[in-house]
């Protein structure tokens, strides 16, 4: 048995001793002769050694009580038929009975069995003239023993049911936990991998474009365009390498001073100077949280590096209308289209829808074959406090 079982059931081991102890006393200093009461102190020495010796591990193993629980019947008669005075060692044999027997309806037959043969070792010492009195003892005597081992096997069955309650809570509770932290991890992969394509991606397709415009006139021996093409080259590095580090440092790329629409105006300007496609940017300065104006930003991120590498357009509409209770973005191109139903294999567009069902906000597109593009987003309209509860402009967005 182990230490926690020991710890368990040391009270009950010390009730047996002390209960042996006591009727061995009894059994000395009863008006019996000594001649005739070795039998009581021999089931008494056997009992104890029996104990001792395997009987305390019947509380676990079923084998050992197999071999002990007849023995209790065995003493039960003894000792009232030697001294009739012992007879109040049932009071342990029925608790230790319970505890070693598995089954309650065996419990309740070894109950039974030991208030008969403690009876018939009453009848023994005291003969037919105390019949009635040993009926009434012993049958009370079974019918607590019962009664109080059935109570005590329904809190135990009830502490079982409630351990194995809480083990499975428990379990339940890592698991949620662990899916919980999954969920956050792949999340935020989500989030990283939109912020990667929407910024640092974008910035290296349009560098590999450079480069290749700058190597086709290099080609073509256009050495003059050269210097405008390394400025463009390293305006792009630079911005790239800043949203990396921006990434690293505080997880969302594209914070600057002076607000979204000169964000946006910027991103127009750029593109026109990498791509040639001149870019009309209309823009009125709007106070707007943080969070939206990411989200707006790179939804014309997105659209404009969908127009420079599917749509050969020849000019780009960029429009932001602010509402009371919404803020619009429009971008509009007049290339090649493309069928709206058909799935798409990019990032883009998914990780574009994303980010706004994240955001609360809709976006649709409409297009067709040679009649352009139109990504039109809608999201509710935020207003940014400063600390005193005045209405300020927040930091805007840059490429």
């Amino acid at each position: 048995m182990d230490r926690t079982t020991a710890h368990r059931n040391w009270g009950l081991h010390v009730a047996v001793g002390v209960t042996i102890a006591l009727v061995l006393v009894i059994a000395a200093l009863d008006w019996t002769p000594w001649s005739t009461r070795w039998p009581a102190f021999a089931a008494l020495g056997v009992l104890a050694i029996a104990y001792v010796g395997y009987g305390w591990r019947g509380y676990e193993t079923p084998r050992a009580a197999a071999g002990f629980v007849p023995l209790l019947v065995a003493v039960a008669l003894v000792l009232p038929a030697v001294v009739p005075s012992t007879a109040f060692i049932q009071c342990v044999l029925f608790p230790v009975a319970w505890c070693q027997v598995e089954r309650v309806r065996t419990a309740v037959a070894v109950s039974v069995l030991i208030g008969v043969a403690s009876g018939v070792g009453l009848q023994i010492a005291s003969g037919p003239s105390g019949l009635v009195g040993t009926l009434l003892v012993e049958s009370i005597s079974v019918a607590g023993a019962c009664a109080l081992g059935l109570w005590i096997t329904r809190i135990a069955r009830l502490s079982d049911e409630r351990r194995q309650l809480i083990d499975e809570l428990r379990a339940t509770q890592d698991s949620l936990a662990e899916a919980h932290r999954r969920a956050g991890v792949t999340s935020e992969r989500e989030r990283l991998a939109r912020e990667l394509h929407d910024t640092v991606a974008q910035n290296l397709a349009g560098i590999v474009m450079l480069t290749e415009r700058a190597r086709g006139d290099l080609a073509a021996d256009r050495v003059d365009r050269l210097d405008e093409r390394l400025t463009i080259l390293e305006e792009s590095a630079r911005a790239a390498l800043e949203e990396s580090r921006t990434l690293v440092a505080a997880g969302s790329a594209g914070i600057a001073g002076d607000g979204l629409a000169a964000a946006l105006h910027r991103l127009g300007e750029r593109f026109t100077r990498e791509t040639g496609i001149p870019v009309a940017v209309t823009a009125p300065e709007c106070v707007l949280d943080r969070d939206t104006q990411v989200v707006l930003l790179r939804t014309g991120q997105e659209a404009l590096a969908n127009v420079r590498t599917h749509a050969d357009a020849d000019s780009v509409q960029v429009d932001l209308t602010v509402a009371p209770d919404q803020v619009g973005l429009r971008v509009v191109d007049d290339g090649s289209g493309f069928d709206t139903g058909s799935p798409t294999a990019g990032h883009g567009l998914r990780g574009l829808r994303e980010r706004l069902a994240l955001a609360g906000g809709t976006c649709t597109i409409t297009s067709a074959a040679g009649h352009g593009t139109v990504v039109d987003v809608t999201l509710p309209s935020t207003v940014a406090p400063d600390r005193t509860g005045a209405v300020q402009p927040l930091t805007g967005v840059t490429q």
